[in-house]
C-alpha cells in the first residue's frame, strides 16, 4: 500500500498556479528525491503536503495511508505520522527544546509518560545519533548554526517517529560533517521504517542514501522521474540540458 499519494495535484497561490499537476507515490521505507532548479515548485509541494494556508488546491488530490487529506489541518497531519523539516528551522526564544518536545510528542501519541523520564529518553537518542546532549537545555534552535538546527530537526524524526518525514534542502549550507551525519542519520532512520521525501540541490547528499527512485520538477511539475542514474545526468548536463531533450 502506498503511504503517500499525490494525484494530478494544482495548486494556487494568490490566483497563480504553482502545482500545475503533480503525480507521485510513495511505499513504506522509500526514500525518494526531488531535484530541480530555485522557483520550480519543491519547497511548495513539501509545504502543501503539511497544509500550509498560503496555498489554495484547486483541483487533485492527497492521500496519506489512501485517506483523503486535501482539507486536514496541519496538526492533524502530525499525529497521522507527517512531519517536516524545514530549510531554516525558527528561532522560539523562551521555548525549551526539551519541554518543546515533549509536548510535540505527549500531542501525538497520548502516552503518559513523565517529562524526566521522557529527557532520559532523549538523552539516550541523543548520544545514539552522537549528538550533544547540552544542546537539550537551549531554547528551541536559538543561538544555533545551522548545521546544528539541522541536527535537531534530525533529533527530532528520531524521537517522534513519524511514518512519513519530508526532508526540506536539509543539507542546505552544511559542511562535510553535518552532510555525513544526515546520511546516515536518514539510512539508520529508514531502516527503523521511516519513509523519506528529500528536497535537495546537492548531489552530495545523496551519494550514500539508499535511494528509491528521484524525480525532477520544473515550472511546477514533475517532468522526469528514474533511478541514480539521473542524479548523474543532472550532475554532468543541467537541469535545462535535460528538459529541453524531454
Amino acid at each position: 500500500m502506498n503511504i503517500l499519494r499525490i494525484q494530478d495535484l494544482k495548486v494556487n497561490a494568490r490566483e497563480k498556479e504553482i502545482l500545475k499537476g503533480i503525480n507521485l507515490s510513495l511505499k513504506e521505507k522509500d526514500i525518494q528525491v526531488i531535484m530541480g532548479a530555485n522557483g520550480s515548485g519543491k519547497s511548495t509541494l513539501a509545504e502543501i503536503l503539511m497544509g500550509s494556508f498560503e496555498y489554495k488546491i484547486i483541483d487533485g488530490d492527497i492521500y496519506f495511508f489512501e485517506e483523503n487529506i486535501n482539507n486536514m489541518k496541519p496538526y492533524l497531519r502530525a499525529r497521522k505520522g507527517m512531519f517536516l523539516a524545514f530549510q531554516n528551522p525558527v528561532e522560539v526564544p523562551g521555548v525549551n527544546f526539551g519541554t518543546f518536545l515533549y509536548t510535540a510528542y505527549k500531542s501525538i501519541y497520548k502516552e503518559n509518560i513523565e517529562i524526566f523520564e521522557f529527557i532520559l529518553r532523549l538523552k539516550k537518542e541523543s548520544k545514539r545519533l552522537g549528538i550533544d546532549d547540552t544542546f537539550l537545555s537551549r531554547n528551541l534552535n536559538e543561538g544555533l548554526s545551522g548545521g546544528e538546527k539541522k541536527r535537531m530537526e534530525i533529533l527530532q524524526i528520531a524521537i517522534l517517529k513519524p511514518k512519513f518525514a519530508i526532508l526540506d534542502e536539509i543539507d542546505s549550507g552544511l559542511d562535510v560533517d553535518g552532510i555525513k551525519f544526515i546520511t546516515e542519520s536518514i539510512n539508520t532512520l529508514n531502516k527503523e521504517g521511516i519513509t523519506f521525501l528529500i528536497i535537495t540541490h546537492q548531489k552530495k547528499m545523496l551519494d550514500k542514501i539508499n535511494i528509491s527512485k528521484v524525480h525532477i520538477m520544473n515550472d511546477g511539475k514533475i517532468v522526469k522521474s528514474g533511478g541514480r542514474i539521473l542524479i548523474e545526468k543532472i550532475e554532468s548536463l543541467g537541469y535545462k540540458k535535460i528538459i529541453k531533450n524531454l
